[in-house]
C-alpha cells in the first residue's frame, strides 16, 4: 500500500546490509512516521510486546525474521528453541504468532546449524510474502460484499456504482499496517476504492489504544480512502439509523467452530449488528484459524495489558507537541483486557484466502478439508 503515493511493507529486509529488518515504528503514529532497524531478537521481542508492531499476522512475520536475527548470534539448536520459546512468549492471544515460529521450526529442526541462517531468512521471506498475497485475495473475495452492498444502493454501470457510497464500519486496525501488506479487513476496502467504487469507512476509535483513530485513519488517509471516525460507542446508533450497510472486522485467533477473537469491543459491535440486521464479516488468512480450539470464550487466552493504557492517552497538544495525559483519578484503578470474543452465531461469515465461508466448523472444513 502507499503512503504518499511511496509504496511500503509493514516489514522488510534492510536494502543496504541485507539482513537487518525494517518496520515502522506504530507508537509513533499518527504523528510521525519512524522506521525502526531491528538487529536482535532481544529488540524484536520488544517491538512486538510494546506494540511498535501489532496486528497478527504481521506479529508471525516480524516473530519469523527475528528468530533469523537469534540464529546470527547462536545457530545451534538450544539457542534456537529458546529465541523461538521467548517470541512465542511476547503476546498470548495472537495465533500467528505461534503458527509462524512453528513453521519456522519445522523447516529447521532437521538442518545444521551451518545452513541455519540462509534457510531462516528464505522461510521468514516466504511467510512474509505468503501474507501479501493471501491478503491480497481476501481483498478479491471480500470486493464482491462491496459492490453487491453498492449495486443495492444506485444503478451500476461496468461495476462501478453510481449511488450513493457504501458505508463500511470497521473496529481496531485490520489494514496493511496490521500485515505485510494490504490487511485484512481493509483490503476489500483499498480495492473497492481502487475500482472506483465509493466507499466510506466509519472508524472506530478504539480505545483503550486508540488503533482506530491513530493506525486505520491514517492509513485510509494516506491512501485517499473517504473515512470518519466515530466514538466507539456510535456504531450501535448508526447501525439503527441505517447509516452502515456492513461492518468488517479482523481477528487475532479464530476457532474451528468460528468464534472470532479480535480487540475489546468487537463483541459488543456485532451485537448491535445482529440486532439491526447489519452483516458483520470477520476477514482472516488461515494462520490466524486454531483448529485445536472449539470454544473461543473459554480457550482463548485473553491478554491483559498495562492499566496505564486506560488511565492515560496520547495526543497532541495545542502547543503542537505529544504529549500523555491521565484521564482517570490518580485513586481508580483499572483493568485493561485487550480482546474478546465474538460467538461464531453473531457472525455472518468468514472472508478467507479461500474465498467467504459460514463462521461454523461445517464451513470452515469445507474451505480447509486439507487443514481441519
Amino acid at each position: 500500500m502507499k503512503i504518499d503515493g511511496t509504496p511500503y511493507r509493514a516489514v522488510w529486509v534492510d536494502e543496504g546490509d541485507r539482513w537487518s529488518i525494517r518496520v515502522i515504528d506504530q507508537t509513533k503514529l499518527p504523528w510521525a512516521l519512524e522506521l525502526l532497524r531491528l538487529t536482535t531478537l532481544r529488540q524484536v521481542a520488544h517491538a512486538i510486546t510494546s506494540m511498535q508492531i501489532r496486528g497478527a499476522p504481521l506479529i508471525g512475520a516480524v516473530a519469523a525474521y527475528g528468530l533469523a536475527l537469534a540464529l546470527r548470534d547462536d545457530p545451534g539448536t538450544e539457542a534456537m528453541e529458546r529465541a523461538a520459546a521467548q517470541l512465542a512468549a511476547t503476546r498470548p492471544t495472537a495465533i500467528n504468532l505461534r503458527w509462524a515460529l512453528d513453521r519456522m521450526l519445522t523447516r529447521l529442526r532437521n538442518t545444521t546449524a551451518g545452513q541455519r541462517v540462509a534457510i531462516a531468512y528464505a522461510e521468514a521471506g516466504r511467510i512474509a510474502d505468503e501474507d501479501v498475497e493471501q491478503n491480497a485475495a481476501i481483498g478479491r473475495h471480500g470486493l464482491a460484499l462491496i459492490q453487491q452492498a453498492a449495486d443495492v444502493k444506485g444503478d451500476t454501470t461496468l461495476g462501478v456504482s453510481r449511488g450513493k457510497p457504501v458505508n463500511v464500519l470497521t473496529h481496531c486496525n485490520a489494514g496493511w499496517l496490521a500485515t505485510v501488506d494490504w490487511g485484512t479487513a481493509l483490503a476489500p476496502i483499498y480495492m473497492a476504492h481502487d475500482a472506483g467504487i465509493p466507499v466510506h469507512v466509519w472508524v472506530d476509535e478504539t480505545r483503550p489504544r486508540n488503533q482506530g483513530a491513530a493506525l486505520t485513519a491514517w492509513e485510509l488517509g494516506k491512501h485517499g480512502v473517504p473515512h470518519t471516525v466515530i466514538s466507539d460507542n456510535a456504531g450501535g446508533h448508526l447501525m439503527q439509523h441505517g447509516r452502515v450497510d456492513l461492518a468488517i472486522v479482523g481477528a487475532d485467533r479464530v476457532t474451528r467452530t468460528g468464534d472470532a477473537a479480535n480487540k475489546i469491543g468487537t463483541y459488543l459491535k456485532a451485537l448491535a449488528a445482529h440486532d439491526n440486521n447489519v452483516p458483520f464479516w470477520v476477514a482472516v488468512p488461515s494462520s490466524t484459524i486454531d483448529w485445536t480450539v472449539s470454544d473461543g470464550v473459554r480457550e482463548i487466552p485473553i491478554e491483559e495489558r498495562d492499566a496505564a493504557e486506560v488511565t492515560t492517552v496520547t495526543g497532541r497538544g495545542l502547543d503542537g507537541r505529544v504529549t500523555t495525559v491521565r484521564v482517570t483519578p490518580t485513586s481508580s484503578p483499572a483493568a485493561n483486557p485487550a480482546f474478546d470474543v465474538t460467538p461464531a452465531r453473531l457472525l455472518t461469515g468468514l472472508i478467507t484466502e479461500r474465498g467467504r465461508c459460514d463462521a461454523t466448523a461445517a464451513g470452515l472444513q469445507a474451505m480447509f478439508r486439507d487443514r481441519a
